[in-house]
């Protein structure tokens, strides 16, 4: 009796410690599992994919170009959210499966939106460069303004909004402002408010919203104009939310106080980057969804919907659906 074919997994431009997770949860399968670094151009990536039955990926860009040219995969499974990197179209047409993780890393992420609000309005990064340079007791050359009363804007107030919401619930805020078409009052905890009113009235502007076309650079030149010259803003979500332009020109005509940033729209930006320049950012780099609990909570959800595909099942977080 012959034996099943093996199965060939791609892991594309992870770069994770390991990847014994997505072994155990595949281990019912005959799989060869290969993880691959490859330059995020076409040409690279199509070698790497071309004979793959199934793709696990995380930034790197899967057009309808690389799409088009495999030939067995069944499955391309983001190992995160958003799926904007992965031509959804393309993938439907050749009736391959397109997945996300949506449940992992939204305590970390919320956590990561509240440390950088800190950092921010707190001036953290400013204060432990000068005091390592012996300057002390300079408060009032970089004033700082209290949370109490003030009042919080939340643009997208999906699983990841509502965690950063409930985390920063005791500081005293007097308001919470949220934009986002899918949200519901809430009596007493939240007022829905379209994006204008919150630019003009939130004194915190925390963004968790997913990108799309239809949101991109949805902070431009306009929207910062509205805002406080007070006004913080974090982005733990995805860099094309903001113009990067605009903000960098706000951010040194000091139209607004300062800004934390965890993603950038080309990752990893740029060294001459002119947010880098500027003493009101604090920057990292797109690592709000990490902690090692929440990696091998990643790894082995994303494998699982493999496992549901192979099995001849469809994904549970299946975003490229068709109707057959």
């Amino acid at each position: 009796m012959a034996e099943n074919p093996r199965l060939k997994i791609v892991i594309i431009n992870a770069n994770y410690p390991n990847y014994e997770a997505e072994k155990e949860e595949l281990s019912s399968f005959p799989v060869d599992i290969t993880h691959i670094n490859t330059s995020w151009n076409s040409e690279d990536i199509i070698p790497a994919v071309r004979l793959a039955d199934a793709i696990l990926v995380r930034e790197t860009p899967l057009n309808a170009e690389v799409i088009q040219t495999m030939e067995k995969c069944k499955v391309i499974v983001r190992y995160g959210v958003g799926v904007d990197n992965i031509d959804l179209s393309a993938a439907r047409d050749k009736k391959i499966f397109v997945a996300n993780v949506p449940d992992y890393g939204s305590e970390e992420v919320a956590d990561h939106a509240v440390a950088l609000m800190f950092a921010v309005a707190r001036r953290v990064v400013t204060r432990d460069r000068d005091v390592r340079k012996g300057r002390w007791n300079v408060g009032d050359q970089e004033p700082v303004f209290s949370f109490n009363g003030k009042t919080l804007g939340v643009v997208g107030f999906g699983r990841i909004g509502q965690t950063f919401c409930r985390k920063v619930s005791g500081l005293g805020f007097g308001r919470i402002l949220v934009n986002d078409p899918f949200a519901q009052e809430q009596k007493d905890s939240i007022e829905l408010v379209d994006l204008e009113t919150l630019c003009r009235e939130a004194d915190i502007i925390s963004l968790h919203a997913p990108l799309m076309k239809e949101n991109y650079h949805l902070i431009d030149s306009g929207k910062l104009t509205l805002m406080k010259p007070n006004t913080v803003l974090i982005n733990t979500s995805r860099g094309g939310l903001i113009d990067e332009n605009a903000l960098t020109e706000a951010l040194l005509q000091k139209q607004i106080f300062g800004a934390g940033i965890d993603v950038f729209e080309t990752e990893p930006p740029n060294l001459d980057n002119p947010l880098f320049n500027l003493d009101n950012v604090v920057v990292t780099d797109h690592t709000g969804w990490y902690s090692r609990e929440s990696l091998q909570d990643l790894q082995k959800k994303a494998a699982r919907e493999i496992v549901r595909v192979l099995s001849g099942d469809t994904p549970k977080s299946w975003v490229n659906r068709w109707e057959d």
